[in-house]
């Protein structure tokens, strides 16, 4: 709906009148004179209808005068545009997922709707529908190979979060697997916030093997910092595969470092999930859910628009259309044309 910010302003719409009607005239200065050399060879110059022309020009100009004036008065009353109400979160956590995408994300050992797939492509599926409900929390993105990058900074617009997730390729940071310096990017990341809505979610189906810092280390400085850190091992513990000698099973998951993930967790008050299928995977960010609650306390924004622009323009529009007929109309001055050329004129004014 539309709004006035200070409607009182439309008590200025009658000051002109009252300008006119009670200020008194301005004193005739009689001292002041005009000579204009030639009149008598400018006054043959006007035409018969110089006047008439003149006194309908003038009434013109006066309506238009009053519309500039209100559409002056109806800007300075700061019309608005109130939009629908938006709901804010008055509080929140800071929550950072950080997801492997070493080459070992690739093994095709999870199946949706009985169709084998890659780890990677079963955690983008949970993990976005994680992020879709952490309402009112600040949602980022790290991943890890060989390095660690941040993907996504912490920000509110879990859609941008979810949809950096999904361009995430396999082997993009490298083949290897840093868990520490995916902890240590974290931490960085995370430091500057407020204390206790500080959390890290680390996803890997792997052991470290590569990074500058230890998973101990980065582990100690997270503890330092009162990080919690929610750990989750992924991947299948049995799987069927083709060999030279028939079909064997084998266990996927043997470089799966679950002690480590499980020391993480429990050192910096967090704790160690296992998903071993796409159910147990979707259970594990359910059981996140649980443990970290998102926020539900929310306050109402009205979004404002400004529309004074709209009169403002309106008016110096109109103001210019007056000031050019006047200036460079064909009745020039007084509703007379100019002297033709070789016609001397001067002014003076004297005492």
């Amino acid at each position: 709906m539309i709004s006035l910010h200070w409607p009182w302003m439309f008590v200025l719409m009658v000051l002109p009148w009252l300008v006119r009607r009670w200020a008194p005239p301005a004193p005739e200065q009689a001292t002041a004179a005009l000579r204009v050399p030639h009149f008598r060879d400018m006054v043959q110059f006007q035409s018969g209808r110089s006047v008439d022309n003149l006194q309908r020009g003038s009434s013109t100009w006066l309506w238009i005068s009053i519309v500039i004036w209100l559409l002056l008065v109806a800007a300075a009353a700061r019309p608005q545009w109130i939009g629908e109400p938006v709901g804010l979160p008055t509080s929140g956590r800071d929550l950072m997922l950080a997801v492997d995408i070493s080459g070992s994300m690739a093994i095709p050992d999870f199946s949706i709707n009985g169709q084998e797939v890659t780890r990677l492509e079963v955690v983008k599926r949970a993990a976005a529908e994680f992020i879709a409900r952490r309402t009112g929390d600040r949602v980022g993105l790290i991943v890890f190979g060989s390095q660690a990058y941040v993907q996504t900074p912490l920000t509110f617009d879990r859609i941008t979060v979810s949809t950096m997730l999904q361009e995430t390729e396999i082997g993009l940071a490298g083949k290897e697997t840093a868990i520490g310096d995916a902890i240590g990017l974290g931490v960085k990341r995370l430091r500057e916030q407020p204390a206790g809505s500080r959390v890290l979610v680390l996803l890997t189906d792997g052991a470290n093997t590569a990074g500058e810092v230890s998973p101990k280390q980065a582990g100690d400085l997270a503890k330092e910092q009162g990080l919690r850190i929610y750990t989750i091992g992924v991947g299948a513990d049995r799987m069927e595969v083709d060999s030279l000698f028939g079909s064997r099973t084998v266990n996927p998951s043997r470089d799966l470092d679950e002690d480590t993930l499980r020391h993480l967790a429990q050192s910096t008050g967090g704790l160690y999930l296992r998903a071993k299928n796409t159910e147990a995977l979707a259970k594990v960010y359910a059981q996140l859910d649980r443990l970290e609650p998102a926020s539900t306390d929310t306050e109402l924004f009205r979004p404002t628009t400004e529309l004074f622009i709209w009169p403002l323009g309106l008016a110096l529009g109109f103001s210019v259309l007056m000031a050019s007929s006047l200036l460079f109309g064909n009745r020039g001055l007084a509703g007379m044309k100019w002297p033709a050329k070789g016609v001397k004129t001067e002014r003076v004014v004297g005492t």
